[in-house]
């Protein structure tokens, strides 16, 4: 637990989409953010409501947005109605906060530009198509907050107030001291995840691939079906699926991989599996793209790579890496603790509480600054301020400027 409370504790919503429970029971994202940083601000002294799904297990107070989330009772429609009910009873509730929290993407932004409360969003996935960077321009003055440098540049002026990178609990996950003799994949079974890819250099390498993976929606299903399924009947290929995985299979499985392999085309706007693959010491070889230029450090983390013939090079020189080195730098680098402290910076600027107190512990990335205007390096230790939280908009001034 950290006890490095705060004297001048907040009262904070956070609003989580309706789709899985805080924390989820197998593999998600925003959800396991969500909980990581309710529970690091709980420990941090402040006042924490959670507004998610009844089946959301929180030690602060907790607010059901429907009695049971929807994907847990199978439900595959759209959520956007859902999202709305979940937004409106804390925008009813809005007085009781000092600060609201959304973590429901882009269907937030009237909530954020119309509550009486402060509202900051995290945006937690692209920002470079449907229909986002419209949203970004008419919703140029509430404040945002991205998760890495590379999921902010397609709109270098919407009102960002930070870039935090997340953080997760740790430190009870193995350490693997030595290199493993298979390679591993952790995520959703589709294209732009590299399944392909990683699948082509188990089969360069003649290393084993052990695949764990989502096979939820329909398009998820196809490509099992166009890609993994032929794999596991190659004879050529050695490849074990493992189907998604709770916490209890997917640390061990890491711990005891050569390298976990992340070469999907797409540019991730953070990429957990990154850093926890890194939490247990096991260097990733990812695609040079997205978030993960700024997660993983070639050459002390593993490696980046342009294609699969960099990749190959990178499998061998892989195990030259020190796996202790990895892991202790990812538990200073990406821990719930770091992660409250800079959002409990954006809060304060958001309720006029932006005593100066010199740059946060945001990002994570080395020991650069970035120069409080959006053009640091992204290598800060602290989080990006690129504006501060006050800016007009076309009709009022921001909220955030109270």
């Amino acid at each position: 637990m950290n006890h490095d409370r705060t004297d001048r504790p907040l009262r904070i919503a956070l609003v989580s989409p309706p789709m899985l429970p805080v924390p989820p029971p197998t593999y998600a994202g925003t959800e396991r953010v969500v909980a990581a940083l309710g529970d690091a601000l709980l420990d941090r002294g402040h006042e924490v409501t959670l507004y998610a799904p009844g089946d959301s297990a929180f030690r602060g107070k907790l607010i059901p947005t429907v009695e049971e989330s929807l994907w847990s009772r199978g439900y595959h429609g759209d959520i956007s109605a859902h999202v709305s009910v979940s937004l409106a009873r804390a925008w009813a509730d809005c007085a009781r906060y000092d600060v609201i929290h959304s973590h429901v993407e882009t269907l937030g932004f009237l909530f954020a530009r119309h509550c009486q409360t402060p509202v900051v969003s995290t945006l937690h996935g692209r920002l470079d198509q449907a229909g986002a960077p419209e949203l970004l321009a008419e919703f140029a003055e509430i404040p945002l907050v991205s998760i890495s440098e590379s999921q902010r540049r397609f709109s270098p002026d919407a009102n960002w107030v930070a870039t935090i990178h997340h953080g997760l609990p740790f430190d009870s996950v193995p350490f693997g001291e030595q290199p493993g003799d298979y390679l591993a994949f952790v995520g959703r079974i589709t294209p732009e995840k590299g399944v392909e890819e990683a699948i082509e250099l188990a089969r360069r390498t003649k290393l084993p691939l052990r695949m764990a993976g989502k096979v939820y929606d329909d398009h998820e299903e196809v490509h099992f079906a166009e890609v993994v399924q032929p794999a596991l009947d190659d004879p050529d290929v050695e490849l074990e699926f493992l189907g998604e995985v709770d916490h209890r299979e997917r640390d061990p499985l890491y711990a005891s991989a050569r390298a976990t392999i992340m070469l999907g085309g797409w540019p991730e706007p953070f990429g957990l599996v990154a850093i926890e693959s890194l939490a247990t010491g096991t260097p990733v070889i990812a695609r040079r793209a997205g978030g993960l230029t700024e997660t993983v450090e070639h050459g002390v983390d593993g490696f980046l790579v342009d294609d699969l013939t960099e990749a190959e090079l990178a499998v061998q020189r892989v195990v030259e890496l020190d796996r202790r080195k990895i892991r202790e730098r990812a538990l200073e680098r990406f821990s719930p603790a770091r992660m409250a402290r800079a959002y409990e910076q954006v809060y304060e600027r958001l309720v006029g509480r932006d005593q100066p107190r010199g740059r946060g512990t945001g990002n994570g990335k080395g020991n650069g600054k970035g120069n409080g205007k959006g053009k640091g390096n992204g290598k800060g230790n602290g989080n990006r301020d690129s504006r501060g939280a006050g800016r007009p908009t076309r009709a009022k001034t921001a909220r955030a400027a109270r």
